[in-house]
């Protein structure tokens, strides 16, 4: 697939700038959910997965420097795996990260054989996705995992580009991503979701758990 204006932004500066920004441990990633959701990325995690076993096969979509795969690993999940497609924060990812497998991909194409993993997750990755090529990246995500699908995403009711994102355009869009798996793939059956709002402006987060009916 010829590589999206958004691939290359995020290639770029600018995506640097972003792992520069958000260069968090563990303690300091749920502090910041707590500062911004009121609820610690510990918390949420707990309440969607918490019960799952901690042997599964996991992995990250966009996974940057691997902060949420380490909010995982101190959860007790151990068989972690992460793509991202910014060289720098793969590089970062070997200084921060023990015990996970981090690589260089992209979401359009993750180079894992279909069902490898009991659960493929994303975390604010599929909002900055082409509007037009996501149903690609999610078509790869449902082929990856034999099992479930776990997502926190920036929500709206219908889809909505947020313009001048770091004073840039057509990098940040939301939409209820629940609801596009829902209608792509309908052998997907929701488990899970919930709204969180901000605690300073109008924004929503939405997470959900999807599994594969077999």
């Amino acid at each position: 697939m010829e590589q999206t204006s958004q691939e290359e932004i995020w290639k770029s500066k600018f995506g640097e700038d972003y792992t520069l920004r958000n260069d968090y441990d563990n303690k300091g990633l749920d502090e910041v959910y707590e500062k911004y959701l009121n609820i610690s990325r510990t918390a949420m995690n707990q309440e969607f997965i918490g019960n799952l076993d901690r042997e599964m096969r996991i992995l990250e979509v966009g996974c940057n420097i691997g902060v949420q795969l380490i909010n995982l690993q101190e959860m007790g999940f151990t068989d972690l795996f992460g793509i991202e497609l910014q060289p720098h924060a793969v590089e970062l990812s070997k200084q921060k990260t023990k015990g996970v497998n981090i690589i260089r991909a992209n979401a359009y194409d993750i180079p894992f054989k279909d069902g490898y993993f009991d659960l493929v997750f994303t975390n604010r990755v599929l909002i900055h996705m082409n509007s037009d090529k996501i149903k690609f990246a999610l078509k790869e995500i449902v082929r990856c995992t034999n099992n479930y699908i776990y997502g926190s995403e920036y929500y709206a009711d219908e889809f909505t580009e947020v313009k001048n994102y770091r004073g840039k355009d057509n990098v940040l869009f939301k939409r209820n991503f629940p609801k596009l798996y829902s209608e792509l793939f309908p052998e997907l059956k929701l488990v899970k979701e919930k709204k969180y709002k901000c605690t300073f402006n109008d924004d929503v987060d939405i997470t959900f758990l999807f599994q594969k009916n077999k």
